[in-house]
């Protein structure tokens, strides 16, 4: 696995110096792309703006649920109960700039083009440390406010 992973960092770096990449291990924290290094490929970097992609769409429902929970898991009805106003307009910026991310990679997708691909996953990697914080400023915050709604009232049957 060392020999894959240690061939898979040669080979990002080429791309990373070509098109001012972020670096290997901090795309590799945030979005776990050293799993690529079992995979034989001729477009790196497409797989690396599919990887990143994957883990945006996740947060883009799981955004697209706190505004509009009709099929909800019940947990997130206790989040969203925890909201303001405020956080509920943070969620709606949070899921206006993913969606307008995930049309931008459905652009990509459609036709190969390496240089859109290095962009998108330099602009992809530049909005997740900036939506990333505002998501985990609503989730601990749902989470205090769980805890706080919860303490004192906790019984060990549903009674």
């Amino acid at each position: 696995m060392t020999e894959d992973l240690d061939k898979l960092k040669k080979e990002y770096k080429k791309i990373q110096e070509k098109y001012s990449l972020p670096d290997f291990d901090d795309l590799n924290k945030e979005f776990m792309i050293d799993k690529l290094a079992d995979n034989e490929t001729d477009y790196l970097i497409r797989d690396i703006r599919k990887h990143l992609a994957e883990k945006l769409y996740a947060y883009l429902r799981f955004t697209e649920t706190i505004l509009n929970p009709s099929n909800a898991h019940l947990f997130m009805f206790s989040i969203i109960k925890t909201m303001n106003e405020d956080d509920k307009k943070k969620v709606s910026d949070i899921y206006k700039k993913l969606a307008e991310n995930e049309i931008k990679m459905i652009k990509i997708d459609i036709i190969f083009d390496e240089k859109k691909e290095a962009e998108f996953i330099k602009n992809s990697y530049k909005l997740w440390k900036k939506v990333s914080k505002d998501i985990l400023s609503i989730v601990e915050k749902a989470e205090k406010k769980l805890d706080d709604k919860f303490d004192g009232q906790r019984k060990d049957y549903f009674g």
